[in-house]
């Protein structure tokens, strides 16, 4: 399945059904009177939450969904037919927003949420409904509301706890498989990693978080490099960042600031977030030496996600805050 974070759709809700004029006239009933039925009402467009999604995918292909009108009343104080909603499922952290008046429609954030984006018109009144003492036999109904178009646009982002940062082969896929449930491609080329990975990791005996792998950033990618700011968004929603840099860098607090200035030229918020700083593939090092030009106070550690030495205190370290 491709891994898709946007799109634009068009939706628009049902016409309702409009009222009908007529008279009932039977045999033994020469002034049955007024009989038109009301008009049904039309389609709305409804969006659901469902965990089980991970991607807007469907919506790349399929772009327009309208719903149909209702059915116009009959004679016989018949109701027209209702028409069905559509029912527009998408993943959660899904945002809807409506292009044409700028602002969001609704942000989901949990599984299950319902949310009527475009009602369906409701359906006209039928002559029946307009007969008085004064007027007993009144020639005219309503028509049924008309529908609703809307243009709208969808963006995912991830929903996490915790996410990783860090360049390319910097060791992000390998911890997050070692401590969660994620089974991210591992390789030792770049970009390995080309959609946004979610894990669980449980500690203790009941409790647990959710760890999302986010692609490799490189030097420029906020200004459109490497993968670009595609998946810089999916930070956004984190609690928790943590900075990923491989031991084997030439500079490892260089890094660590084009990490943070590439973050910071997105979104300076970003930089507010607590984070910690993991340097991965300790097992890799033969020369222990302390010496990373980073600050202790940043919660700095050491760690192998291969050999799993320090992975029980980067745990500790990331449940502390949550």
């Amino acid at each position: 399945m491709k891994f898709i974070d946007y799109a634009k759709i068009s939706v628009s809700s049902g016409k309702g059904g409009d009222g009908c004029v007529a008279f009932l006239r039977e045999k033994f009933r020469p002034k049955g009177g007024p009989s038109g039925g009301d008009g049904g009402n039309g389609g709305s467009v409804v969006f659901i939450s469902d965990s089980k999604l991970s991607t807007l995918q469907d919506y790349s292909y399929n772009k327009q969904y309208f719903a149909k009108s209702g059915e116009n009343g009959k004679g016989k104080n018949m109701h027209g037919k209702n028409a069905e909603n559509i029912i527009l499922k998408v993943p959660i952290g899904t945002i809807v927003k409506d292009i044409d008046q700028n602002k969001i429609i609704h942000d989901f954030s949990k599984d299950n949420e319902k949310i009527t984006i475009c009602k369906g018109g409701n359906g006209g009144f039928g002559n029946a409904r307009f007969k008085t003492n004064k007027n007993p036999a009144p020639r005219f109904s309503n028509p049924g509301e008309k529908s609703t178009l809307l243009n709208l646009e969808l963006e995912l982002k991830v929903l996490a706890d915790v996410g990783l940062v860090g360049f390319p082969n910097a060791g992000k896929s390998t911890f997050i498989s070692s401590v969660s449930n994620a089974k991210p491609k591992i390789a030792d080329y770049p970009f390995t990693t080309l959609i946004p990975n979610l894990g669980i990791v449980k500690y203790d005996k009941y409790k647990s978080f959710v760890m999302a792998d986010i692609p490799g950033l490189i030097e420029g990618a906020s200004s459109g490099k490497g993968l670009g700011t595609q998946f810089l968004k999916h930070i956004e929603r984190t609690k928790i960042l943590v900075f990923i840099i491989d031991l084997n860098s030439n500079d490892i607090r260089e890094e660590y600031d084009l990490l943070c200035n590439e973050l910071k030229s997105f979104d300076e918020k970003l930089l507010q977030k607590p984070s910690i700083i993991l340097l991965s593939k300790l097992d890799t090092i033969l020369d222990k030496k302390d010496s990373t030009g980073l600050n202790k106070k940043n919660n700095v550690l050491k760690i192998s996600s291969v050999t799993k030495v320090n992975l029980d205190k980067a745990l500790k370290l990331i449940t502390n805050y949550l």
